[in-house]
């Protein structure tokens, strides 16, 4: 069992709303591993990070990753630094994944300027910029398709994504 197809993208690239777009279209479930870390800690990402640490965050976030790539049928979204693991890179290899590419000013409005996500904390708009730079080559790294959000709505692009992962 494997998923249908993951999402990979930096935060605000539209992972969760496509991605739950998609799945509707195709019949499938979906799920955020994201939302998926919060229910197995008992609490949100922001406080993991304040009470646990990254590091914490991130040994949990590679753990939910491997499993639901082992046993979640449908379509999945990976948080924005799940590809940062080079294990979890390893494992996406014998995936379909699509990169979900965002440009910043579209990012920062649906992110706005960081509230509820612990990397944005400090000053929004850099720190955004730096990680969409940092990011974007282990992306390019995983992906079978890679698909442009910019000002696009989300039916569109589940339409889209349906037909790329059938061809």
């Amino acid at each position: 069992m494997a998923p249908a197809v993951v999402l990979v993208g930096v935060m605000g690239a539209g992972k969760t709303t496509v991605g739950a777009a998609l799945a509707d279209r195709l019949g499938l479930p979906f799920a955020d591993t994201d939302t998926v870390i919060e229910e197995r800690a008992g609490k949100p990402i922001p406080e993991i990070f304040v009470d646990d640490g990254e590091e914490a965050f991130r040994s949990l976030e590679r753990q939910i990753v491997a499993e639901s790539l082992e046993t979640f049928a449908g379509v999945l979204a990976l948080g924005g630094g799940a590809i940062l693991d080079e294990g979890t890179r390893g494992l996406l290899r014998s995936h379909r994944v699509v990169f979900l590419t965002v440009e910043l000013s579209d990012a920062i409005k649906r992110v706005g300027l960081g509230a509820g996500r612990p990397l944005l904390a400090i000053n929004p708009r850099a720190t955004l910029r730096h990680l969409m730079e940092q990011r974007r080559p282990l992306y390019l790294e995983v992906a079978t398709h890679t698909v442009a959000t910019d000002g696009r709505d989300p039916a569109e692009l589940a339409e889209e994504i349906a037909g790329l992962i059938k061809s």
